[in-house]
């Protein structure tokens, strides 16, 4: 009795620890404290902006091992890691065992995808064409922020086929697989060749290990770590090393286990990644001044209003029309539960950019702060056209679905 009087106030913790965590793998809490985050990084700037600058470029860490960085580039770099370390094992499970396994039915999502990535660059050059510095900037409007775009589907549109979700999370997932492409090829700082080789060893090293089936988080958590430190050191960028890993994390069961490595880690990561880690990239990312004075420069800032047009329009025009090119040339098939003006409403959720868009922003004008705000402003307001556009259109959809629902 004694014992059970002891341990009876831990049960509880435990219970609503193992329930927050539960909550967190799914899009809508994660969104939601990303967006909390925002808000508070948005309030703290506008009230204190000295402090919020002081702590973002707070520095720390080993200098030793060239790992003196500030707390902005410690979250970009590392923190972030952990998202796109998600973000591949995703992609490794959809080749293997989702939409992307079947080259039928990811014709649809992928095509889609790369036009929208594609069309929102030239979109973005075409508006901001002649502007100081704009073609840097190229990349900022060519990401779809996963977390987002699946809270707004969540929250206004639970009652749509699932086919439409299946579309949104296939071709962000390539969304994803392009932003690190873009960012391994057109943001390295430098290349320490041998860092890099080094870093190649580590992560065949972790992928021979998975695919050996060895065991042992003594084992891959030093390897995954030391991944991280040589693509850090190498030039390229960090987050590199995180979906390289996810992607040699194995995702098949042996006959031995319950489930695999790959489930594991997605049970066990992604709390982490939608709970803290880019939460509070958000917070370090998304804290702007907001005047009347920042706002009006927008309206004639073309870079801005390139980023914003990018997102808004390009993304929509380039999921949209890329997925009707490929259905109308027979390279894919739309489902039959989905209607057109179905992937009309999703192309324009695809224009949620934040955590990517951000990122990009910050790697392309990392030199140039005021520019780095401006663009950070560009993308939020973007960000937030495109969830209330898509909202809208997602809620009339819904309805249309139930009263067809109702008449049969």
């Amino acid at each position: 009795m004694r014992h059970a009087v002891e341990l009876w106030p831990l049960r509880p913790t435990v219970r609503y620890a193992r329930q927050l965590a539960e909550a967190l793998r799914t899009e809508t809490v994660g969104g939601v404290i990303m967006l909390l985050a925002t808000v508070a990084a948005l309030v703290w700037a506008n009230v204190s902006h000295d402090s919020y600058e002081t702590l973002r470029t707070a520095t720390f860490g080993p200098a030793f091992l060239h790992l003196d960085l500030e707390l902005v580039e410690w979250v970009q770099n590392g923190l972030l890691t952990i998202f796109f370390f998600v973000a591949g094992v995703e992609v490794k499970e959809e080749f293997v065992h989702g939409e992307l396994a079947n080259l039928r039915k990811a014709a649809l999502p992928i095509l889609a995808s790369i036009a929208g990535m594609v069309v929102p660059a030239l979109v973005y050059l075409t508006v901001s064409w002649g502007a100081p510095d704009a073609g840097r900037g190229w990349a900022v409007p060519t990401a779809t922020d996963i977390a987002f775009a699946l809270a707004v589907l969540a929250v206004t549109a639970s009652a749509m086929p699932a086919a439409l979700r299946a579309f949104l999370l296939t071709s962000a997932v390539v969304d994803d697989l392009g932003a690190i492409t873009v960012i391994a090829a057109f943001f390295t700082r430098h290349l320490n060749l041998l860092a890099l080789l080094g870093a190649v060893a580590v992560i065949a090293l972790y992928g021979l290990l998975q695919a050996r089936h060895v065991r042992g988080l003594w084992l891959y958590l030093p390897l995954a770590l030391l991944a991280w430190y040589l693509v850090e050191i190498s030039g390229v960028h960090a987050t590199v090393a995180g979906v390289a890993l996810g992607l040699m994390t194995r995702v098949r069961s042996g006959p031995d286990e319950d489930r695999s490595p790959a489930e594991l880690a997605d049970h066990y990561i992604r709390p982490v990644s939608a709970g803290f880690a880019v939460p509070v990239f958000a917070f370090v990312s998304a804290g702007v001044v907001l005047s009347a004075e920042s706002l009006g420069a927008m309206l004639t800032d073309r870079v801005v209003l390139g980023v914003i047009a990018g997102l808004v329009v390009g993304k929509f025009l380039g999921v949209f029309g890329g997925a009707w090119l490929a259905v109308r040339l027979g390279l894919a098939k739309l489902s039959e539960e989905l209607h057109w003006r179905d992937m009309a409403a999703v192309s324009i959720l695809a224009g949620i950019g934040f955590t990517v868009s951000l990122l990009i922003g910050s790697l392309a004008y990392g030199d140039d702060p005021e520019r780095v705000n401006a663009v950070t402003t560009g993308v939020l307001v973007a960000s937030l056209m495109a969830s209330v556009l898509a909202a809208i259109l997602l809620r009339v959809r819904v309805r249309n679905h139930l009263n067809a629902q109702d008449d049969v």
